[in-house]
């Protein structure tokens, strides 16, 4: 194999090229982004990032993920600002065209890193709708909250759009989260621990309104959003809107390809798609049926991808633990594990009520997976137990023990009459 084209100059790109290098291939290798920055870590972006002023706030260089002497080191051929808008398996070239020039790459094998794109809502781009997924996204959202005090309307209550809406709310301006479901993060933490995560933003001041969807957006007759339209026909003033409601794999530009695509670019637990010498890591790979949005998958992945390719065929599976963070109100969030929609939550130190808490999920005596508010260190040694021992009959805590000041409880009520309030449907007029 003499050429590599990575596609996809972010994280997971990145991670492939240094994976390429360390395995030893020392033929040409060519990196393709569609943005025209080099490599740069993006969560910060929802985070700090958002709420620093000028001339102190953080530039692009701040957030870069390799200095010019790794990017020397790594000898890559870099085509910034350049899409890719095709591959064909059987020439075995890569389309790409940089808003000048369309050209074919030549190229022996590849590794797909194309990561994912927002999702947006339907209708015409109106001024002051924002997005959140690349720096020029997040520089043009900062720049808008630092005008003034603007009124907030945050569509979505993921994790993206909690990390907004906490940074917005560090500013001052006033905060509305809008989520069509009845409770936000249910799919991923389940009910129990979504209540107490959704609590966090009725402390700091933050209006959520849950079980109401977005109808549209009205603008002021100057191509500039002015309300959100909710379903149930109530109007919130905006003046800066931000949509949060997920994101879908970069995919578009393999149709016709020849490689399957479902949610994300088909292939094994290491990364190896059915079509020869072509593998895929990051946020657009769909492995062994999972795909995964994080970003220690996006770093962990791209070398299992890379030794295969190298290799010809699978030689390795990716089988990390899964694991995130996200950083709300102050307060740090992680999980690592695979929970289930029919686990238990047992609380096994500190207490929900004081925003400081650590947790583990437990199917049939087992954990399967553990999250903390600002309990790092515990957290960790519990992550890697879990990554690295198999759970006993009773989890990796031994029995279930009652939680600290819930005598007789054998598990952590799913949510107080406070926070059943604060995540309600909305009455009318709130």
């Amino acid at each position: 194999m003499r050429t590599v084209t990575v596609v996809g100059a972010s994280l997971a790109g990145l991670y492939a090229a240094r994976a390429l290098r360390a395995e030893g291939f020392d033929g040409r290798l060519v990196i393709v982004g569609a943005e025209r920055h080099r490599p740069y870590d993006r969560p910060p972006l929802s985070k700090s990032f958002l709420t620093q002023r000028p001339p102190a706030s953080t530039g692009l260089e701040d957030l870069r993920l390799c200095d010019g002497g790794e990017e020397d080191a790594l000898a890559a051929e870099w085509h910034l600002g350049t899409r890719a808008t095709a591959l064909d398996t059987v020439g075995r070239t890569v389309t790409v065209d940089d808003g000048r020039t369309v050209r074919a790459l030549r190229t022996d094998g590849v590794v797909i890193a194309t990561g994912a794109v927002p999702r947006t809502l339907p209708g015409p781009p109106l001024d002051g709708v924002h997005v959140l997924r690349t720096y020029d996204d997040a520089h043009a959202l900062r720049t808008a909250l630092h005008d003034g005090t603007p009124r907030v309307v945050v569509i979505g209550g993921g994790f993206i759009g909690a990390e907004a809406a906490s940074s917005c709310a560090a500013l001052g301006p006033p905060v509305t989260v809008v989520e069509a479901a009845p409770l936000p993060l249910v799919p991923q933490l389940g009910t129990e621990l979504a209540r107490i995560c959704a609590d966090l933003h009725a402390d700091h001041g933050v209006r959520l309104l849950c079980g109401t969807g977005v109808a549209g957006l009205r603008d002021d007759g100057t191509g500039r959003v002015r309300a959100v339209e909710l379903a149930d026909g109530r109007l919130l003033d905006a003046d800066v809107v931000i949509v949060g409601i997920g994101v879908r794999p970069a995919t578009d530009w393999l149709a016709g390809s020849g490689l399957r695509l479902d949610d994300g670019v088909v292939c094994d637990a290491g990364g190896v798609t059915d079509v020869p010498q072509v593998v895929a890591a990051g946020d657009v790979a769909r492995c062994a049926g999972t795909r995964t949005e994080h970003w220690t998958s996006a770093t962990e992945q791209p070398a299992t991808a890379v030794r295969n390719l190298l290799a010809g065929r699978t030689v390795a599976r990716h089988e990390a633990l899964p694991y995130f963070w996200s950083d709300q109100y102050g307060a740090r969030l992680q999980l690592a594990g695979r929970p289930g929609p029919q686990d238990a939550v047992r609380i096994i130190e500190g207490d929900p009520g004081d925003r400081g808490f650590l947790a583990v999920y437990e199917r049939d005596g087992r954990t399967t997976a553990v999250f903390a508010v600002d309990r790092p260190r515990p957290f960790m040694r519990l992550r890697r137990r879990l990554a690295t021992d198999p759970p006993g009959p009773h989890g990796l805590s031994g029995p279930p023990a009652e939680p600290a000041g819930a005598p007789g409880a054998a598990f952590w009520p799913c949510c107080s009459a406070a926070s059943a309030r604060r995540c309600a449907a909305p009455t009318p007029g709130a």
